[in-house]
């Protein structure tokens, strides 16, 4: 029976995506019919987790007539959503192809403040939940009015319920969750780079320095994300390095959260650290054959997932 899931997204939006011809400025830029879809880390693990049709509850906050929009999106996707209202309009984010050079732009917008009320509402909300998920995927940016520190608070209280704590943020945030230690942790080369104190870290020295923050209680599984390499997953015990397929990318748009659905969605059912690694690259790279901000599709990932298996 797979293992109960909960996505946590404190700073959710709705992107926007549409295609043009030759971006120039200060001209007119006739452009496609926009795109609306979900968005924001946690969201995008749940919608990852949907198309493996593993169920899991999306909690997010939800604010003004975008906040509504992201919930019916949601619906349509048959994602089982636990939505927090907040007064905050939630906000978009907005990604253009060029399709002349086939490059894409991301403007990705920094939301609105969260009150220190409605921080407490959220706080009440995860504490309600009966049964309490045992795998809890915290992704995502922090929306301005919640301080970094908060991030660590969360993690310590749903660690004290006995969830395995995943997370994938980077910062300040990052830097406060490492003070508490996770189950998972999903940095990519440079972040871990900072993390470690070693900016100089390459493809060869991403295991040792993942191996250091195991050492020293921040994480369990610490997996490294190196882009068109691949990825390494390191415990105390292992080490296990994927190769990335090589495939036609269209967009890099929730390819990391691809990733986590990946690995997540054989966690949830049992499976090996070798078994998780493998998923988890299949399905980011499937993610960048998408376009826009489409993630994967379960043909692609489970076609990746068996040639890295091979």
């Amino acid at each position: 029976m797979a293992k109960q899931i909960l996505t946590i997204t404190l700073n959710p939006t709705v992107d926007k995506s549409t295609t043009v011809e030759n971006i120039k400025p200060e001209k007119k830029l006739r452009c496609t019919p926009p795109k609306y879809e979900p968005g924001g880390g946690g969201i995008n693990v749940s919608r990852g987790l949907a198309r493996f049709e593993i169920q899991s509850t999306a909690l997010f906050t939800s604010g003004g007539r975008t906040g509504k929009l992201l919930e019916e999106l949601l619906e349509e996707e048959g994602v089982q959503s636990y939505p927090i209202d907040v007064a905050a309009e939630t906000r978009e984010n907005f990604i253009v192809v060029d399709t002349s050079h086939n490059e894409q732009f991301r403007f990705g917008m920094p939301g609105e403040d969260i009150t220190a009320k409605e921080v407490e509402t959220i706080d009440d909300k995860i504490n309600s939940l009966s049964p309490f998920p045992e795998i809890v995927v915290v992704s995502g940016s922090l929306p301005p009015g919640i301080d970094a520190a908060y991030m660590r608070n969360l993690v310590k209280n749903l660690k004290a319920k006995g969830a395995k704590v995943i997370v994938d943020t980077s910062g300040d945030a990052l830097t406060e969750v490492l003070k508490e230690g996770v189950y998972l942790l999903k940095p990519n080369l440079g972040e871990l780079g900072s993390l470690t104190g070693n900016t100089d870290l390459d493809n060869d020295s991403a295991d040792e320095a993942a191996k250091q923050l195991i050492d020293e209680g921040k994480a369990e599984i610490v997996v490294v994300s190196l882009g068109p390499q691949g990825a390494y997953l390191v415990s105390k015990d292992e080490c296990i390095h994927v190769p990335a397929p090589s495939v036609k990318k269209r967009s890099t748009v929730g390819a990391g959260d691809s990733m986590v659905a990946g690995m997540v969605s054989i966690l949830a059912k049992g499976g090996s650290l070798t078994e998780m690694a493998r998923m988890g690259v299949a399905c980011g790279s499937a993610a960048t054959m998408a376009e826009g901000t489409g993630l994967f599709t379960r043909e692609n990932a489970e076609k990746l997932y068996k040639w890295l298996s091979r």
